[in-house]
């Protein structure tokens, strides 16, 4: 699948799991979308593999000077310390709920849409997640499904890094479909 011309968010703090911002960045990429990693901090953000400290990747874009107008799509990667470090910063809950208000795809994977329960748009949305994210999701509104991938109207959602195949696929196929109006 090739889509040019689209720009895509990777939002994120320190903490994330690595493979799960590493492959659909790949994916994203090597579909020919542009690709930032958009994030509070500064220069670089640091990943988490499993058990311990992992690679660095450059900021392209401060939090700060980010604007959704610039983006086709935003893509909340996982890990426990990221959505959690995510979600009590107001400038990461307004940037997500931008995206989900204005109808753009939203990908979040693993505990990445522990973020998006912040923005109050979650109630009556079908979605999945991690299992440990459940019960909040579902105290959200959220009619949760135990499946690899979920998309409901461009907000595509999956529970772990071994649901990375499907979920890459449906990010792509939505973003390639444009802009979703959620009833």
């Amino acid at each position: 699948m090739e889509i040019r011309n689209k720009k895509v968010a990777i939002l994120t703090e320190n903490g994330f799991e690595e493979s799960e911002l590493t492959s659909p960045k790949e994916a994203l990429e090597n579909a020919g979308i542009t690709v930032e990693i958009v994030s509070p901090q500064k220069e670089k953000v640091k990943a988490w593999s499993h058990d311990h400290w992992s690679i660095e990747l450059p900021v392209d874009v401060n939090l700060s000077e980010a604007n959704m107008d610039d983006y086709d799509a935003l893509m909340i990667p996982g890990g426990v310390m990221n959505p959690d470090l995510m979600r009590v910063n107001p400038a990461c809950v307004n940037f997500a709920k931008s995206f989900l208000a204005a109808g753009k795809t939203v990908a979040a994977i693993c505990h990445g849409p522990q973020l998006l329960i912040e923005t109050g748009l979650l109630d009556g949305r079908t979605m999945t997640s991690f299992p440990s994210v459940k019960t909040d999701l579902i105290n959200a509104g959220v009619n949760w499904i135990d499946k690899e991938v979920v998309v409901d109207n461009g907000l595509v959602t999956s529970r772990s890094p071994k649901d990375l195949e499907a979920f890459n696929k449906k990010l792509l196929k939505e973003i390639q479909d444009g802009v979703h109006i959620h009833a």
